[in-house]
């Protein structure tokens, strides 16, 4: 082998022992704040006006 092989090799190893990370569950949102934030939307919108 040379030293390519015996690098790649190494790291394939290394790869292997690493356990999978956890997926991280973010806290659910209430439904009155997303009706709040829609609400506020609707208010900023001003239609015929560019951007």
């Amino acid at each position: 082998m040379d030293r390519f092989d015996h690098a790649f090799t190494a790291l394939g190893q290394r790869i292997n022992t690493l356990s999978m990370p956890e997926r991280v569950v973010s806290a659910p949102v209430p439904l009155s704040s997303l009706i709040d934030r829609v609400n506020a939307a609707k208010r900023l919108y001003r239609p015929g006006v560019r951007r």
